[in-house]
């Protein structure tokens, strides 16, 4: 489209310009309604007075629906609304979406494959399995690790990247949003623990999804429909990009992301914290392939709404974080702004409260626990994570207002490039625990200890390798320290790992058919955008 016809239709359309987003009582209303139900469910659900295992897991008793949903809701934040829609609007286009099409990818192998072992084993968190597998030592390594990237990293980030948009659409100052979120998300977070967050998740994951794609919808009609928008922004709706591409090259695709999504959906306490919880392996895996269906309107909800809004209002976006808020501001009508308010806030607390619980959850149960009080009642684990999840979300909400500086190169740069000090030695020593029955506890501990040292050399003296290829390199040099440690000191028998849940161990038919079918998906979504 010709920038002279771009501006006529971006001036059209703009029903507020640059100006505040005004918010009718019925917006409000509605807004105000919605967190009503969202905390009323939440709190109804888990009003009862919780011993651990109801706190930290739900009782052990989620169906695959509130699984997969509630998985939805903890992934998708404001930073994917921020963040991979300004990836959209900037130089990597729809390849963005590789984040979340490999985790659909990852999730259907990783019910078939580790959900079985995770969920026999009964645990509690992921750094409790290192315990059996290796020593006392990993599992406290890696509870500290986590606890550190999700209240330095992904809580503060989570935190942000929602004020950045309430302040970009509401005016809402940076600091007051990020209090306004906080506290809501911490309410029911502290009191009821996982069984609150996942029914909140239940209303806050389908009004994000639903608050998305009405967003491209609307995005759309301006563009002139797909046929206009794609003869114009053609170049953007690739999802394989050149080796030499600075953003998302598809060698980086290729030699690291697989070990981000083994991570983030098999490994992460924030998300398997929900399989963990769940009442059968059935619904274990049927819940987060559910999720990985789900996570396939992501492009369509997120990342080409940034495509469209720098096709519409590219001269106008000061940087590419600010597409999304654009399109809201512009294009969202009176009668829904209330709704897409709900929405908005409603993906920053799903969020928020998740990794506050499962942080809550790891710093309770692997370092008070195991080494402060081993005989604690499961009364006190309860207040003691009530106290931490209040304690966690005071320091990111302190820390988040300095993410503004544009020094950090994005919110969504921040997160991925942040978590690379953990991705490659957690990924290497779990995969050292299955793959290398032999491997001492000493290697446990200098694989987690070694993956961040590595990465972190790679980022101070060879900057300009796209970290992804350095999170390859790291994750196999990681991997062959191991190995190494391995062949001169192995165990002398391998390490037998605990069962103490009474569960199927077979996968069925129906859950085979149902991740066959995401596979299927992705492929074809990848056909059609190659």
């Amino acid at each position: 489209m010709p920038l002279k016809a771009r501006r006529r239709r971006r001036d059209k359309l703009s029903w507020g310009g640059d100006r505040e987003m005004e918010l009718s009582a019925g917006d409000w209303t509605v807004a105000a309604v919605f967190y009503a139900v969202v905390v009323g469910v939440s709190l109804w659900k888990s009003a009862r007075r919780p011993d651990s295992a109801d706190y930290f897991l739900a009782g052990r008793a989620l169906p695959w629906w509130l699984i997969g949903i509630s998985i939805v809701a903890a992934n998708i934040s404001t930073e994917q609304f921020v963040g991979m829609a300004g990836q959209g609007a900037g130089a990597v286009g729809l390849a963005v979406s590789n984040w979340q099409l490999m985790g659909s990818v990852a999730v259907v192998l990783i019910a078939w494959t580790l959900l079985p072992k995770f969920l026999r084993a009964g645990i509690y968190t992921m750094p409790e399995y290192l315990e059996y597998r290796y020593n006392a030592a990993t599992r406290s390594i890696m509870a500290a690790l986590t606890v550190v990237v999700y209240v330095g990293v992904l809580l503060t980030a989570v935190l942000y990247s929602g004020a950045l948009t309430l302040r970009a659409i509401f005016e809402i100052p940076l600091e007051r949003g990020v209090w306004m979120v906080a506290a809501v998300a911490a309410l029911y977070t502290s009191w009821g623990g996982l069984r609150a967050v996942a029914w909140a998740d239940l209303f806050q994951g389908i009004a994000l999804l639903l608050g998305g794609l009405v967003v491209f919808a609307l995005g759309l009609r301006a563009s002139g429909g797909w046929g206009q928008l794609a003869m114009a922004q053609g170049a953007r709706l690739h999802m394989v990009l050149p080796a030499e591409h600075p953003g998302l090259p598809w060698t980086g695709v290729l030699a690291g992301i697989w070990i981000v999504e083994l991570y983030y959906c098999g490994l992460n306490q924030f998300i398997v914290q929900r399989t963990l919880a769940a009442r059968s392996l059935r619904d274990a895996q049927l819940g987060v392939i559910f999720a990985g269906a789900l996570w396939l309107f992501v492009p369509l909800a997120i990342v080409v709404p940034g495509i469209i809004a720098w096709h519409l209002y590219g001269p106008d976006l000061a940087r590419p974080d600010d597409a999304f808020p654009m399109l809201i501001r512009r294009l969202v009508p009176s009668g829904l702004r209330g709704f897409m308010l709900a929405a908005i806030a409603g993906a920053v607390i799903s969020s928020l409260a998740s990794m506050l619980n499962s942080a809550a959850t790891i710093a309770t149960m692997d370092l008070y626990q195991r080494w402060l009080d081993p005989r604690a009642p499961p009364r006190r684990l309860v207040a003691i994570g009530r106290v931490l999840t209040l304690a966690f979300v005071a320091v990111a909400a302190l820390w988040a207002p300095r993410l503004d500086d544009p020094r950090w190169g994005g919110v969504f740069q921040f997160i991925q490039q942040c978590q690379g000090y953990i991705w490659p030695g957690v990924v290497a020593v779990f995969a050292a625990g299955f793959l290398m029955p032999h491997a001492p506890p000493a290697a446990g501990v200098v694989g987690l200890l070694g993956g961040p040292l590595i990465y972190g050399v790679f980022q101070r003296w060879a900057p300009n390798l796209h970290f992804l290829i350095q999170v390859a390199v790291a994750f196999q040099l990681d991997l062959l320290l191991m190995g190494m440690i391995t062949l001169w000191r192995p165990l002398a028998e391998p390490r037998v790992l605990p069962e103490r849940r009474s569960m199927e161990s077979r996968t069925s038919s129906g859950v085979i058919a149902a991740g066959a079918a995401v596979l299927a998906a992705v492929g074809a979504f990848y056909l059609v955008f190659w």
